[in-house]
């Protein structure tokens, strides 16, 4: 099956895919952290339509999730929401069978734009300790099951510094990639 993980620099979601056989790509505007050789640098808008079977989102949320809410202060952030929204509906609407777009949870303005979520998962109930809940919009793919829960759970973002909570948060955890790929991968 051939994957496309959007928006992925760190290689993670991508590197399980290609474990299990996948001709699997990652494509964001940054290098990747991991076997560059099977990245792509550059707008992912323009490798749409490259006959992929599979794309496994990650669209930036800075202007879409709740956290974000409180940039909206100025009419420039209004208009950054804006743009992110559409950029996040290009994909969604992408001409690719399965698609999953992964985002926390989006502030109501966003979820005008947007639309809700199919979705809603946490790292816990995939063998990771953290609380973190992330949304899935779903187009023809099914909802991810839980494959190991977890006890004794803390927030995903404990120790992170302002510095590097941006990348840090952006990294999708192992438990779940793997199940995106062995529950995917063969829908």
């Amino acid at each position: 099956m051939r994957v496309l993980v959007a928006c992925e620099f760190t290689g993670i979601v991508r590197s399980v895919f290609r474990a299990l056989g996948h001709d699997a790509w990652s494509c964001d505007l940054e290098e990747s952290e991991y076997e560059p050789q099977f990245h792509i640098m550059g707008d992912v808008l323009d490798v749409l339509d490259m006959k992929w079977d599979l794309m496994v989102a990650h669209p930036p949320c800075t202007y879409l999730c709740n956290a974000g809410v409180q940039l909206l202060n100025t009419s420039a952030r209004w208009e950054k929401m804006a743009a992110a929204a559409d950029f996040f509906n290009r994909l969604h609407r992408a001409d690719i069978g399965r698609i999953a777009i992964e985002n926390p949870i989006p502030h109501r303005y966003a979820k005008t734009l947007i639309g809700d979520y199919t979705q809603l998962i946490q790292p816990w109930q995939f063998g990771h300790g953290e609380v973190k809940p992330t949304c899935l919009w779903l187009k023809g793919l099914p909802e991810l099951k839980p494959t190991e829960l977890c006890i004794g759970r803390k927030s995903a973002s404990t120790n992170e510094t302002k510095k590097d909570r941006s990348k840090s948060r952006s990294r999708t955890f192992p438990g779940i990639a793997v199940a995106m790929a062995q529950q995917w991968g063969e829908a």
